[in-house]
């Protein structure tokens, strides 16, 4: 390649900013810190500085980060080096090894180039620039240098730096590593191989798929939409994409995923925390809105269980961005006792039409247009709660209430813990017999048939009152009727709800999260 017209704009260790052509005459140099012929090359480049700086301006391009200044230090030098950490410029020039020299006229045309250590090269260069400028030779000695040394790769050239930046050369919005898998290699068991798994097979990821999964948002490829704990990975709405990809998602899925992981990646939700834990919690979303239906979801007949796509794959990328981008797989950070199936899978959309009760996230302070995902920090479910005979309203709230007796063990009591109850269209249509039931009626029935006298609990039965709190006569089996989401799901035949047991709740644990989806 011929280098003509190059350009860079870079500052320098002070902080001050460089930019070429500059109108002068310049010597040029890319180095890095590891590598010894630049460490060979650098006392001779500050000797030419020293002599001919006048006239000629003498730069460094140094691809180290924070060893640049200690690359300056150590060997004194006063000529300016300029920060290509992020090696732009290196991969603009094309530079194939380090140290790689450039004299240039002042229009930027290149006069000579050469790469490594080749004394014979440097000491032309030497005479050539003592003649152009008319000052004496720079002191250099020259039988104290080798004849012949190679150089090292640019940084550059590593398959992560070059892949980024000819992703932002071409203006592609894929900007990740690609991994090569050789022609003989089966890119399913490939994939297991390399720890990307949950176990089951994946969709590999190919330049082409993660494109279109891209065309599912607006949103830049290259946008961070959170850190994903426990490694504190950047979450980009690309990196999001590649996971929904593998998962199996369709492109019109990603603004859900992309809600789901903004969801859980907040403080509040602690998906470290959700993940790390023995108990074996996982993220339950439910999905509400207009999206529900526009990309597909069930909240109808298995509405909690396989064959649909949006659910499955929905659940399964959330899942597949915590793994990957997060670090967090079993054996690791990921301690659970038993495991959990829902660590697969767990998102449904809420049969909101169904119910006369606010959806849940108009509860949650959205609009009913709004649409919108809810994450829960969930230990054990779903769990049918069967009644078949049950005629008045108030009997279908106690056998709901009485089915919930088992979060946790149905020893404890006066718990700070959330519990997610799915309430099927044939319950419902009980509890409406009389007229509007309403969620705050449910939730302080439940409430009610939970409770035991506190004389006969024992004190393994209940958690610990706040201090100074006066002891209640009665015990139930929340905290507060706050710890009760209720939701409608389910087919029109057949009187099964279930529920989903939660993890600790509060700031040493978990509270739900509701995100709107975005869009636009």
């Amino acid at each position: 390649m011929t280098h003509t017209k190059l350009t860079f704009a870079l500052n320098d260790l002070a902080g001050q900013h460089h930019s070429f052509p500059s109108g002068r005459t310049s010597l040029i140099c890319f180095v890095k810190e590891d590598c010894e012929t630049c460490n060979t090359a650098a006392p001779v480049l500050e000797a030419f500085h020293r002599a001919y700086g006048s006239k000629v301006e003498v730069i460094l391009i140094a691809q180290s980060g924070a060893q640049n200044a200690v690359f300056a230090q150590r060997h004194d030098l006063s000529m300016p080096v300029l920060d290509d950490t992020a090696c732009k410029a290196a991969f603009d020039w094309d530079i194939e090894s380090v140290p790689s020299v450039f004299w240039l006229d002042a229009n930027g045309d290149s006069r000579t180039h050469f790469e490594g250590f080749i004394r014979t090269d440097w000491e032309a260069l030497a005479a050539d620039l003592s003649a152009e400028t008319a000052l004496p030779a720079a002191q250099v000695d020259w039988a104290s240098l080798p004849a012949w040394r190679p150089g090292c790769g640019s940084k550059h050239l590593d398959p992560s730096v070059f892949d980024r930046l000819t992703a932002e050369a071409e203006n592609s919005p894929i900007r990740a590593r690609r991994i090569e898998v050789a022609s003989s290699d089966d890119v399913a068991e490939f994939m297991f191989d390399q720890g990307f798994s949950d176990g089951l097979p994946l969709v590999p990821p190919t330049p082409e798929r993660v494109m279109r999964m891209l065309s599912g948002t607006r949103r830049d490829s290259q946008e961070v939409v959170a850190t994903v704990a426990p490694n504190m990975g950047e979450a980009t709405i690309e990196k999001i994409a590649i996971n929904a990809v593998m998962a199996g998602c369709k492109p019109e899925y990603l603004p859900v995923v992309i809600a789901a992981v903004e969801a859980i990646c907040t403080d509040e939700f602690n998906i470290h925390g959700v993940t790390a834990t023995t108990m074996g919690a996982a993220p339950v979303m439910v999905v509400n809105g207009p999206i529900r239906e526009k990309i597909g979801m069930n909240m109808k007949l298995g509405a909690l269980g396989a064959g649909n796509r949006a659910n499955a794959t929905i659940g399964r990328a959330v899942r597949l961005v915590v793994r990957n981008i997060g670090g967090a797989s079993a054996g690791g950070v990921e301690r659970s006792t038993l495991g959990n199936p829902m660590k697969f899978t767990m998102c449904f959309a809420e049969y909101e039409e169904r119910a006369g009760w606010p959806a849940l996230h108009v509860e949650r302070g959205f609009q009913p247009e709004d649409s919108v995902v809810t994450v829960f920090a969930m230990t054990g479910g779903p769990v049918h709660i069967v009644d078949q005979t049950s005629r008045e309203p108030d009997q279908i709230a106690e056998s709901l209430g009485l089915g919930l007796e088992g979060v946790f063990s149905p020893k404890m009591k006066n718990l700070p813990v959330d519990a997610l109850l799915v309430v099927c269209p044939e319950h419902v249509d009980t509890l409406m017999r009389a007229g509007l039931y309403s969620k705050e009626r449910l939730r302080a029935r439940i409430q009610e048939v939970t409770a035991v006298p506190t004389a006969e609990s024992r004190s393994d039965d209940t958690l610990a009152a706040p201090a100074g709190s006066k002891a209640a006569a009665t015990v139930s089996k929340f905290a507060s009727t706050d710890f009760i989401h209720i939701v409608v799901a389910g087919s029109e035949a057949g009187k099964f709800s279930s529920a989903f047991h939660g993890w600790v709740s509060g700031a040493n644990g978990s509270l739900s999260v509701s995100k709107k989806i975005d869009l636009g």
